[in-house]
């Protein structure tokens, strides 16, 4: 048998605190006009009975549900395979968490997927979304936008033209394109002289950006050079063996992200390509359990993958207080980019 024990009530607060229930109500529920003294009062109240606030009763008055929706348009083998997703993770808990904030994770495992995210956001079950890794072709703006919920998205959307919504998407960014720039221009300040690319996922924005970057400042590259990868250590494994086929006096690999040049460098080390005397390579992210583990140690462009996480969250915390207010305030920025900065290693 086991004894039932009843949970403080808010009745129980406001007596302690010698208050009102209504008063005891907004002070639980951050409501405002209740002098400081009052709040003291209520606040030790609530410490000494160890009372929790009913969440759906704190719902029906603050209309927020102290929840965000992190969406990762990619499927679960991927999500938890690559470092990246989880220090982007990890800054969004960081400043959810300090804002009293629940993180729900929402993964795409395929295209069935997409119609029960719709139906969740549409729910009411959550206060906004952070939606990141975005391909070209994907549902989720649309369905997202139709579901009504505030969003930020993590990287810049492939959409600017207005044709998804009037108003401009909000989203957190590194400058893909000049980090990539840096990176190609140190190869060539080596002395490198048949640098290649090895891409991302070219359906996505900071794919296309880092080709880009490379292709300002090698806008005279043989076209064989480039290779196109998808983001992961096997698509860079791939994209190296298709390289050493068509260009076997290639110098130089600037590959789109850490993983892709961990495979590059597995497979330049088992064709006896020597790393980097024969063949210089850098990656992207600088991911540290990818870049330092390496051999040898991977130079590769920096962006700060968790700020990412942490800037996205406060934006979209921001839009959702400011909403709560009920505040016209002049919107900010849509976008934030974030520097990169290149960090050199042994491998180039």
């Amino acid at each position: 048998m086991t004894e039932t024990v009843s949970r403080p009530t808010l009745e129980a607060v406001a007596a302690r605190a010698g208050v009102s229930r209504a008063t005891a109500s907004r002070v639980v529920n951050g409501g405002d006009g209740v002098r400081e003294p009052l709040v003291e009062r209520v606040r030790q109240a609530v410490e000494e009975l160890g009372y929790v606030p009913n969440q759906a009763a704190r719902s029906l008055v603050t209309r927020r549900h102290d929840a965000v929706a992190v969406v990762i348009a990619e499927p679960e083998s991927r999500v938890f395979a690559d470092p990246f997703f989880g220090l982007q993770l990890r800054g969004i808990s960081k400043e959810l968490t300090a804002h009293d904030s629940q993180l729900v994770l929402l993964l795409t495992e395929g295209r069935d997927d997409y119609a029960r995210v719709g139906r969740y956001l549409a729910g009411g079950h959550v206060d906004g979304a952070l939606v990141f890794s975005l391909h070209l072709d994907d549902p989720l703006p649309e369905l997202i936008h139709g579901a009504g919920v505030p969003t930020v998205f993590g990287g810049r959307p492939g959409w600017g033209d207005g044709t998804r919504d009037t108003a401009a998407p909000v989203y957190v960014d590194s400058d893909n394109r000049g980090g990539a720039r840096a990176a190609v221009r140190h190869l060539v300040a080596l002395g490198r002289t048949r640098v290649a690319h090895i891409t991302g996922a070219l359906d996505q924005t900071s794919a296309v950006d880092r080709l880009d970057g490379f292709r300002d400042v090698m806008a005279d590259a043989d076209q064989r050079l480039v290779v196109e990868g998808d983001f992961t250590l096997a698509g860079g494994e791939r994209a190296m063996r298709e390289l050493l086929e068509r260009c076997p006096d290639v110098d130089a690999v600037f590959a789109a992200n850490d993983l892709s040049a961990a495979g590059a460098l597995r497979v330049l080390r088992e064709r006896g390509r020597r790393v980097p005397d024969d063949v210089a390579v850098i990656g992207f992210d600088d991911m540290l359990p990818v870049a330092e583990q390496t051999d040898p140690p991977l130079t590769t462009v920096r962006q700060d993958i968790e700020e990412m996480g942490r800037l996205m969250a406060r934006l979209l915390l921001r839009d959702l207080d400011r909403r709560t207010a009920k505040e016209r305030a002049v919107r900010g920025p849509s976008d934030v980019i974030l520097p990169t900065t290149l960090v050199r290693r042994a491998s180039a």
